[in-house]
């Protein structure tokens, strides 16, 4: 009754969830861990740093906390939030090695406050979004500039790399910077409509939303290439964080 007492006050400091285990808070992940420490004092004063970290990317929520060894009731518990069991100076009740790896539940042993601080942290880094990348499939030069019967603009060009494409997105990119426009509408050459241009041939660049283009810019056709999305997940096992 006491450890669950003492577990009630220290789970008011702090809050927790793992990437695709975890919750969301706005946009943010929510670090749902459980915290074992050898005395209330350590338990208390490791709430109160993880309620104090500053990660854009996440928050940290202590679901379950108390003094002793890490037993199957923590365990249990941590199942309910990022399967992540913290320990500060205790060890591990007996025969729950393999219980931790068919659980897929992460257990990690300090007995220095600041790198189980340090840790979760790099936990919250992970969780960071990414930006999606671009991949430049085709380059090419404007050397002229027509009004198109339809309002628009068509665009004179020479390909100097790779292939220029229908549909594909498109950048124009001036001397100030790149500016992105939308999409290729059409390409002709010759007033013939065709689906691709390559290196060298001269084509004629029908384009969506934005007028920019002069004599001189470039047009860059690219794809966005979403960049895998950086996450932890529970190892399944104990790790000894310790310092010696």
């Amino acid at each position: 009754m006491r450890e669950k007492k003492r577990s009630r006050k220290a789970s008011k400091e702090t809050r927790y969830f793992p990437p695709g285990l975890a919750g969301q808070s706005g946009e943010k992940e929510i670090i749902k861990l459980v915290l074992k420490g050898d005395a209330m004092g350590s338990v208390e004063a490791i709430c109160a740093l993880l309620g104090d970290l500053k990660m854009p990317n996440a928050d940290v929520e202590v679901i379950h906390s108390g003094v002793g060894n890490i037993t199957k009731q923590d365990l249990l518990m941590a199942l309910t939030g990022s399967r992540l069991v913290l320990g500060f100076n205790v060890g591990v009740a007996p025969k729950i090695d393999q219980w931790v790896k068919d659980h897929g539940v992460e257990v990690r042993l300090y007995d220095v406050i600041y790198r189980l601080a340090e840790d979760i942290k790099v936990i919250g880094q992970s969780l960071a979004p990414t930006e999606s990348e671009d991949k430049v499939t085709g380059k090419c030069e404007v050397i002229a500039t027509f009004k198109s019967k339809k309002g628009g603009v068509i665009l004179g060009c020479e390909v100097v790399e790779g292939a220029i494409q229908v549909g594909k997105h498109f950048r124009v990119v001036t001397a100030m910077g790149p500016v992105h426009s939308g999409r290729i509408e059409s390409l002709q050459i010759e007033k013939q409509a065709i689906r691709e241009a390559r290196v060298g041939q001269q084509v004629g660049v029908q384009v969506s939303g934005s007028t920019l283009g002069k004599v001189g810019d470039f047009i860059e056709c690219y794809d966005e290439v979403a960049p895998p999305k950086k996450t932890w997940s529970p190892k399944g096992n104990i790790i000894h964080m310790r310092s010696s």
